[in-house]
């Protein structure tokens, strides 16, 4: 299946959700945070600041990016494998961080909303980044996705109802533990396999391949 171009902005959005934090954080007016919580933000001359830099831009992006990460995560989890594979080895890799850690060390390095020039130059960063993993087909790979138990796995496999059993080699998304010897549904995105991580019995196996 192959994602569609807005679709993988999204995505691509969602996993940057800690960077969007950091960059928050960063724009924060800490002198007006000690000064407590205002009460009557929504009336006239009340004297409510916001203890923001740039409020409405900062909050936009944080939102933006917990919108895409949800729409992502909700996608997800609510596809639907059906076509059957055998699993005949499985090896867990973390997921592939060093593409999306380098722009929050960057991040770090003085660069916030208040720097036109410096925040230009990471939006054309991360751009490129998008681009380049677009066109891989690796866009559905979202670190963050770790912390609600989605791992990635390098794995050997071949079709029930390929006579010849020609195994081949491939990367899947599965919320949970893959092993070797089991058929598990899955649903091709892009070059990425994802795979419910429920093992099916061999009766349904010879049940799909008889329909």
């Amino acid at each position: 299946m192959q994602i569609k171009f807005l679709a993988s902005v999204l995505i691509f959005l969602g996993s940057y959700l800690p960077l969007a934090l950091i960059l928050l954080v960063q724009d924060a007016n800490y002198e007006l945070l000690g000064q407590g919580f205002c009460w009557h933000v929504w009336g006239q001359q009340t004297g409510c600041v916001i203890p923001l830099g740039h409020p409405r831009f900062s909050l936009a992006i944080l939102v933006i990016c917990l919108f895409s990460f949800c729409l992502t995560f909700v996608a997800l989890s609510a596809s639907q494998p059906k076509a059957l594979i055998h699993v005949t080895e499985s090896r867990y890799i973390p997921a592939e961080l060093m593409s999306y850690t380098l722009p929050y060390v960057v991040a770090f390095m003085s660069i916030g909303y208040q720097e036109t020039g410096k925040f230009v130059g990471l939006t054309i960063f991360l751009a490129w980044m998008f681009w380049i993993t677009y066109k891989s087909g690796q866009i559905i790979l979202n670190p963050v996705l770790t912390v609600f138990g989605w791992r990635l796995y390098e794995v050997k496999y071949f079709f029930p109802a390929d006579k010849n059993k020609t195994v081949v080699n491939g990367r899947a998304l599965a919320r949970g533990p893959i092993d070797p010897g089991g058929n598990y549904p899955h649903i091709a995105v892009q070059d990425i396999l994802i795979l419910r991580a429920i093992p099916v019995q061999e009766e349904e196996v010879m049940h799909a391949n008889t329909e």
